[in-house]
């Protein structure tokens, strides 16, 4: 009650009031008091932080996506080729075994 009873005459957190749980409502307090254009400058800056942040996220999900689905390909593409090696090995014909699989294989 203390804090907030006096919170206007405060300069700075008394040590009793160093915890963590203070921080948010001397934030809170230092944005109550800042005058119209100070404030809207604030919420332009905090505007253009989400909107980056938002940005990055989604480059970031969509980096993994794209990761993901080259990994797919790149994994499918080894196990064709692993495939056609032993179809190879059994002694299949080459033309079958380029056409069951995919693979272009050298004689």
């Amino acid at each position: 009650m203390y804090v907030l009873r006096h919170l206007h005459s405060l300069t700075s957190r008394p040590v009793k009031l160093q915890e963590r749980i203070f921080e948010r409502l001397f934030d809170v307090a230092s944005i109550a008091k800042l005058d119209p254009a100070e404030y809207e400058a604030y919420e332009e800056s905090l505007k253009v932080y989400r909107d980056l942040k938002n940005v990055l996220d989604t480059s970031r999900e969509e980096g993994r996506e794209e990761g993901r689905e080259e990994g797919r390909e790149e994994g499918e593409r080894r196990a064709r080729e692993r495939m056609a090696e032993q179809m190879r090995e059994e002694g299949i014909a080459l033309e079958l075994i380029e056409k069951v699989t995919g693979v272009r294989l050298r004689e």
